[in-house]
């Protein structure tokens, strides 16, 4: 599972860092940690830069923020990359409990994007509950199979949230990879089960950043793959919603996002991991499922 996968790569990773400053600086091992510590932040600052300046080499038309709206976006950003990667993945067990099930005539499924988990939802799922929506979410995996390998899974879910709830068809909301793993649900299975589609920074028409990727769905997501020329060919059978991010660091071109015959909705000045933890998307999704 990707959780057990990143606890036990980022302590592998930290006691690395450590034993080269011990050996290499003769420090003691408590600066050796803090030496660590400070290795694998600015290694995840640097992941974080190499999006952007993909993204600033296939832009879209979009607004140019100021000054100070780009470096907010950048550091909020960085911020959710740290929070997501380093804090809620990891330790996924202490962030996210079971879903609270209970009878609704529609509930939300959350799908979470590519080497990622459900833990990434921590955020939205509380403010979705709060604003009076049953929320089920789900974990995709293996992490760098085929797209299409992880429609049974999600099928599996949209029974199981079906039959505790007592609801015929549920909402499917989506973060990247995940609305190119709905999509792929819809087109084999139409809509019985499912009432309505959210996509958030979907690349719905593949993202260049995808060419450094690992596994065949990053493959799958690359502009112009055999997979997504298929996908495209099937009609969407359910009413759908693309929020899009035209600053986004993962999605690139950024117009990647847009989904034919989907409404279309703006996000300015956010980036593609941080989108999940500002209140406007919150916003947007409890309007969308109303």
């Amino acid at each position: 599972m990707v959780p057990f996968a990143l606890l036990i790569g980022l302590l592998a990773e930290l006691a690395i860092y450590a034993t080269l400053a011990h050996n290499s600086l003769d420090t003691s091992w408590g600066i050796s940690a803090i030496a660590a510590a400070g290795a694998a932040l600015g290694l995840r600052a640097g992941i974080v830069a190499v999006t952007w300046t993909f993204a600033r080499a296939y832009p879209s038309p979009a607004r140019r923020l100021t000054a100070a709206e780009s470096l907010r976006m950048i550091v909020g950003e960085y911020a959710a990359f740290l929070l997501i990667f380093v804090f809620i993945l990891p330790f996924e067990r202490l962030w996210m409990g079971r879903d609270r099930m209970r009878p609704c005539s529609r509930p939300l499924l959350l799908v979470h994007g590519y080497n990622c988990s459900r833990g990434v939802w921590w955020l939205l799922r509380r403010q979705l509950e709060a604003a009076g929506y049953t929320v089920a979410t789900v974990s995709l995996a293996p992490p760098y199979t085929s797209i299409g390998k992880l429609v049974p899974r999600l099928g599996q879910q949209i029974e199981k949230v079906c039959k505790a709830t007592g609801a015929d068809r549920v909402a499917l909301i989506a973060h990247s990879m995940g609305g190119l793993v709905c999509r792929s649900y819809l087109a084999r299975h139409g809509s019985d089960r499912v009432e309505r589609l959210i996509t958030i920074s979907s690349p719905h028409s593949g993202s260049e950043l995808a060419r450094i990727g690992l596994g065949k769905n990053a493959r799958e997501m690359e502009p112009g793959s055999l997979w997504l020329k298929d996908l495209g060919e099937a009609c969407l059978p359910v009413p759908a919603v693309a929020i899009r991010t035209p600053h986004d660091n993962f999605v690139m071109p950024q117009n990647n996002q847009r989904l034919p015959g989907a409404i279309d909705i703006t996000l300015e000045g956010i980036g593609h991991l941080s989108v999940l933890f500002t209140r406007r998307t919150a916003t947007e999704l409890i309007a969308a499922c109303r």
